[in-house]
């Protein structure tokens, strides 16, 4: 299958790589921890990818970057998740080494993407 716009992005590739972790780590918990925390942190780190995704597909730069900045909350609520889940000692340290460079590269090339449409944005309003 002929890969689409949105999956030669680096910022989805890595939100999918995020994603298939958080899934692995998740499986292994018990009920109480799947059905609580788990869920809610694959949801959210489930949603970076699809907004990313949906907003390529748009087709307006003004929903790509609607969607984008969806991306980046559903990227802040898995921070959250990962925070509790930390807290609640379900990650192991090994983990948390995994998951924490992934997000630290993650989060400022999903903001410096979102950057570049507002830019883009901003220069077709002008041309007008």
């Amino acid at each position: 299958m002929e890969k689409t716009n949105f999956e030669n992005l680096e910022i989805y590739q890595l939100s999918e790589i995020l994603s298939d972790e958080i899934w692995e780590i998740v499986l292994k918990w018990r009920n109480l921890a799947q059905d609580t925390v788990g869920k809610q942190l694959i949801r959210a780190t489930d949603s970076i990818g699809a907004n990313i995704a949906e907003g390529s597909g748009r087709g307006s730069a003004q929903d790509n970057r609607r969607f984008l900045r969806m991306a980046r909350g559903s990227l802040y609520e898995t921070r959250h998740w990962l925070r509790r889940a930390h807290k609640r000692n379900l990650l192991l340290s090994e983990q948390t080494d995994k998951l924490s460079p992934i997000i630290k590269e993650l989060t400022p090339k999903l903001n410096s993407y979102l950057r570049s449409i507002d830019e883009t944005i901003k220069k077709n309003k002008k041309d007008r």
